[in-house]
C-alpha cells in the first residue's frame, strides 16, 4: 500500500483564526486568548487510528499504515516515525510513550521512538492508560486495575474492582481515582492498590479532575459533582439539563463545564453557585479548556468559541475545515509562558490536520520554514527488552 505524505504550511488553510468579537481588557493576571493567529498548520494526510497523546513538548499520532509519528508541538516539526500497530490509545510521560500492541504493553523513548521495554499484558484495556510521576495505570475491560512502574514495565499490583472503567483513571498525589461503568468512583492507594473509599453517583462518571482536595466529575445523571478527595463525600453538585460532557476546567475561583443541553456553565469552585451561563450553537464533544483568561469549547463541527472566564462574555471564534477529531489541547509556550491551543480536525478523504494557534499580538513562537515531507520513510523499530 502506498504511504501518504505530510505537508505543513503557515497559512490558515486548514484553520483560520477569526478576529475577536469582544476581547476583554488586559490587566493583572491571565490575559485573554483572543484575538488569535495560526502559528503552523500540519496536514498528516492520514486518518488517526487512536486518539493522540501529548507530553509537555510533543504530540504523538497513530496514523494509517500502523505507524506512530511524533511532532514537536511548538514548531510543528516531525521528530520521528516508527512502525507501531496500536491496539489501545497511547499515554505519554516521564520520557516515554506507552501503548498496547496485541498482548504486549510497549514503551518507546520519546526522544527518538526507539524501544524502551515491553511486558506481557493479556488483558484488553477498557480505556486509555494513565501516567503520572512514574506510575502507569491500566484499566482492563474485565474490571481490573493494573499499576506498572513506568521506568521498566514491572507490574507492581493488580486489583479487581468489579466493573470496567468508564473513562481513564486519574493519578494524583498518593491516589488513583477510577470512574466505573456501574456509576461508582473508587479511590485506590497508588502504592499498593488498597481501596481507600468508593462513592456511587447517579450515573456513569466521566474522567475525574483532581485539584487540591477537590475532585470534579460530570456524570450521566445530569449532574456535575464536587467530591472531597479525602473520603469521596459529595461536597456539592449542580444539576444540568443533560449529561455533562468530558473533563471540566478549573481556575482558582471557578469550575467550567459543558453539557449536552448545549450549555457552558461556570460555577463557584468552593460552593457550586452558578457564576454565568452561555448557550452553545452545537453540542459539545468534550469539556472546555482554559487558555489564559478565556474558556474555549468546541462542538463536533467548527467553529470553536471562546468566552471570558470572569463573566462569560463572548471573546472570539476559531473556524476550521472539517470536524474535530480530538479535544483541543492546551500547552504552554516555554519561551514566553503563554498559552497555545492545538486543534486536530479531520475531513473524509483528506485525513487529519493539526493546527497550533496563539494570541495574535504575541511575537512569533518560532520562525516558519518549509518542512520536508517526512512520512515516506520508516526507520526500523529497535527490539525492546522484555520486562520481567
Amino acid at each position: 500500500m502506498a504511504q501518504r505524505t505530510t505537508t505543513i504550511c503557515c497559512s490558515a488553510a486548514a484553520l483560520i483564526a477569526s478576529i475577536a468579537l469582544a476581547p476583554a481588557k488586559v490587566g493583572r493576571g491571565p490575559i485573554p486568548f483572543f484575538p488569535v493567529r495560526t502559528v503552523w498548520s500540519l496536514a498528516l494526510n492520514n486518518q488517526l487510528r487512536q486518539p493522540p497523546a501529548y507530553d509537555a513538548t510533543r504530540g504523538y499520532f497513530a496514523i494509517d499504515g500502523d505507524r506512530l509519528v511524533a511532532y514537536d508541538l511548538v514548531s510543528g516539526t516531525q521528530q520521528w516515525i516508527v512502525p507501531a500497530a496500536l491496539t489501545s490509545a497511547p499515554a505519554a510521560g516521564g520520557g516515554s510513550i506507552f501503548f498496547m500492541q496485541g498482548d504486549s504493553l510497549t514503551a518507546l523513548n520519546d526522544g527518538d521512538g526507539s524501544g524502551a521495554w515491553t511486558t506481557s499484558i493479556a488483558d484488553k484495556l477498557a480505556v486509555a492508560p494513565a501516567w503520572h510521576a512514574g506510575w502507569l495505570v491500566l484499566a482492563s475491560a474485565a474490571g481490573s486495575i493494573i499499576a506498572i512502574r513506568s521506568s521498566d514495565g514491572e507490574v507492581i499490583w493488580r486489583r479487581d474492582i468489579g466493573s470496567p472503567a468508564h473513562a481513564s483513571p486519574t493519578i494524583a498525589a498518593d491516589r488513583v481515582y477510577v470512574p466505573l461503568d456501574n456509576a461508582r468512583v473508587v479511590a485506590l492507594n497508588v502504592e499498593d492498590g488498597q481501596l481507600v473509599w468508593e462513592r456511587r453517583l447517579g450515573g456513569q462518571p466521566n474522567e475525574i479532575l483532581a485539584v487540591d482536595d477537590q475532585l470534579f466529575v460530570g456524570a450521566a445523571d445530569n449532574f456535575l459533582y464536587c467530591l472531597k478527595s479525602s473520603d469521596g463525600i459529595v461536597d456539592w453538585r449542580w444539576r444540568t439539563g443533560a449529561d455533562v460532557r468530558g473533563l471540566p476546567a478549573v481556575d482558582e475561583q471557578r469550575v467550567y463545564f459543558a453539557s449536552l443541553d448545549n450549555v457552558l456553565r461556570a460555577l463557584n469552585r468552593s460552593n457550586g453557585v452558578q457564576q454565568w451561563i452561555q448557550m452553545l450553537r452545537l453540542r459539545p464533544t468534550a469539556g472546555p479548556v482554559q487558555a489564559g483568561a478565556t474558556v474555549v469549547v468546541g462542538g463536533l463541527q467548527p467553529p470553536l468559541r471562546g468566552f471570558n472566564s470572569k463573566d462569560g462574555a463572548p471573546a472570539g471564534e476559531i473556524a476550521a475545515t472539517g470536524e474535530l477529531a480530538a479535544p483541543p489541547h492546551l500547552l504552554i509556550d516555554p519561551e514566553r509562558d503563554q498559552p497555545l491551543l492545538l486543534i486536530v480536525t479531520r475531513e473524509i478523504g483528506k485525513g487529519v490536520a493539526v493546527t497550533l494557534v496563539a494570541r495574535s499580538n504575541e511575537p512569533s513562537v518560532a520562525p516558519f520554514t518549509a518542512l520536508p515531507n517526512a512520512l515516506t520513510t520508516l526507520p526500523a523499530l529497535q527490539e525492546a527488552p522484555t520486562a520481567r
